[in-house]
């Protein structure tokens, strides 16, 4: 059985002077999930927040955060995001640090574990722990900057990691970030992925239950 199709828009693109107001958009709008990106500087070159702002927008909302971690040693902040009122928690398979015993940890603690990977990492980077996560969040775009253009090639990727979740028999979420709008988000649909990231595009969108109507 297909996971229902979900639109997590990501905060970041929203007015960082109002981030709370950000949320009340995403959630008059129905949608349940909201993305929250998290940079440290060194694994991707740009800065973000941290899990403060995320306490204080979880004081305005009952969304669903789905926290992305794009750090260097995301193991360190496993708590301190938990502690915060995250839903789930997303690391990165590149850099060197104890993935397995993170992911288990995420979960103990009563969230969603996730694992993604860049645009150039290949799919065997992720396959051991694919018995370790709710979620496969597939980058479209480098990560760290908002706004870049969806790389075509990676709808082979979505395909063969919906292939192995069929496969094996695996119920995680295949979440897509990068570029995601009305036009990329469907044919990402089509290759399987069923989780959608849309910043720039959702906040930008002049009609945005149209613009939702695209991924339904």
């Amino acid at each position: 059985m297909k996971n229902t199709p979900i639109v997590a828009p990501s905060i970041l693109a929203g007015n960082h002077a109002h981030l709370a107001e950000s949320e009340a958009v995403i959630a008059e709008h129905g949608l349940a999930w909201v993305h929250l990106d998290i940079m440290d500087g060194h694994f991707v070159p740009n800065l973000s927040f941290g899990p403060q702002t995320l306490k204080d927008l979880r004081a305005y909302s009952g969304l669903y955060f789905d926290t992305h971690l794009m750090l260097d040693n995301p193991d360190k902040y496993i708590d301190a995001f938990i502690d915060a009122g995250t839903n789930s928690i997303t690391i990165h398979v590149e850099p060197d640090f104890p993935k397995e015993a993170t992911l288990k940890k995420i979960r103990k603690q009563g969230a969603h574990a996730g694992i993604s990977l860049k645009p150039k990492t290949p799919i065997s980077a992720i396959e051991p722990y694919l018995e370790l996560v709710d979620i496969v969040l597939v980058m479209t775009v480098e990560p760290g900057f908002g706004g870049q253009a969806f790389e075509d090639a990676m709808l082979p990727k979505i395909e063969a990691i919906d292939q192995m979740r069929r496969t094996r028999d695996l119920t995680f979420r295949i979440e897509v970030d990068g570029g995601i709008d009305e036009h990329t988000g469907p044919r990402c649909k089509a290759a399987g992925a069923d989780t959608f990231v849309t910043g720039t595009a959702f906040f930008r969108a002049k009609d945005k239950d149209a613009f939702l109507q695209a991924f339904a």
